[in-house]
């Protein structure tokens, strides 16, 4: 026993989503489909608003980038999930846990700040119509989406070699369907403290910076709206922010249910109904939500449709 202690781990075990035989092949087919509705669904939205000549505007670059990550983050979780599925032991090598912690951190890291962009944006389109082609000049979205993928790729990095530089030389079963920070701190047998003391500062910074920029913007969105004499300007300035609102609670409120919990309450059960939300459904549900409530896409969509019946007939 004492010799296993000492013997450095090579590989994990995923325990994934449930060990119930007969859950097995339903939960396979309901997240296989879910993952390809979300991988079709997100690479849709990047060849739409890359190729139809009336969606290059600051929100389409910022809805193409935020369709980007959720293909990122999910990818990085969703295969090796689904695998876990059809074999008996769903085993992953050290080095590649590593790669999906980073890619999963660097991707989710990355929606936060995009979303905190895209609220920001509807706030000059709305308060500032005017002075909007200016402020929001294609330079600064590019410059503003190169900041936001450095800054995510020094936080995963960070956040990965710490992780991964703690000394696991005991129980390898990690009771989750990826690699994450937590289930994989409870795992390591040297001093976490100062890892974890990082995770949770760059958490909270990530999550309350981007978050009190989106209360903010619609703040100050709701009281341009209340000042609005015409009914139609009203109605269509709470048409243009309804997608991204809607996109912001959903993804907020998991995290937010996941995160601020009374700890007699959390478990790692509850971790991955939340995690199989934001991971799996949530990259699902946004391009819907975007094509299905936005009618610049819904029309984008039919001229691409038109388009490939004409090629095709």
């Amino acid at each position: 026993m004492e010799e296993h202690n000492l013997t450095e781990v090579t590989e994990f075990i995923l325990l994934g989503v449930t060990d119930l035989p007969e859950l097995q092949a339903p939960l396979f087919v309901l997240f296989l489909t879910i993952y390809l509705t979300s991988l079709v669904g997100n690479l849709g939205m990047i060849v739409l608003t890359q190729v139809d000549s009336r969606l290059q505007t600051p929100m389409y670059f910022f809805l193409r980038h935020l369709a980007i990550t959720d293909l990122g983050y999910s990818t990085a979780v969703g295969p090796k999930m689904l695998e876990n599925f059809i074999v008996d032991q769903n085993t992953i090598p050290y080095h590649y846990c590593a790669m999906q912690l980073a890619f999963f951190l660097l991707f989710i890291a990355c929606e936060l700040l995009i979303l905190a962009t895209m609220s920001y944006d509807r706030y000059v389109a709305i308060c500032r119509p005017l002075l909007y082609n200016i402020i929001m000049s294609q330079k600064l979205c590019r410059v503003l989406m190169a900041m936001s993928y450095l800054y995510c790729t020094f936080v995963s990095l960070l956040v990965t070699t710490k992780v991964f530089t703690l000394s696991f030389c005991r129980y390898n079963v990690i009771g989750h369907f990826y690699c994450d920070n937590l289930p994989l701190l409870s795992l390591a047998c040297s001093d976490t403290h100062e890892t974890e003391v990082i995770i949770l500062f760059l958490s909270a910074l990530n999550l309350i910076s981007s978050l009190l920029i989106i209360l903010v913007s619609y703040l100050l969105i709701l009281i341009a709206i209340l000042r609005m004499n015409s009914a139609e300007g009203r109605r269509k300035a709470f048409s243009t922010c309804g997608s991204h609102l809607t996109v912001v609670t959903v993804f907020y409120g998991t995290l937010i249910f996941m995160y601020v919990q009374p700890k007699s309450s959390h478990s790692f059960d509850t971790d991955k109904v939340a995690s199989i939300f934001y991971t799996l459904v949530i990259p699902m549900l946004n391009p819907l939500i975007y094509s299905l409530r936005n009618k610049d896409v819904k029309y984008a969509l039919q001229r691409s449709q038109r388009r490939l019946c004409n090629i095709f007939s």
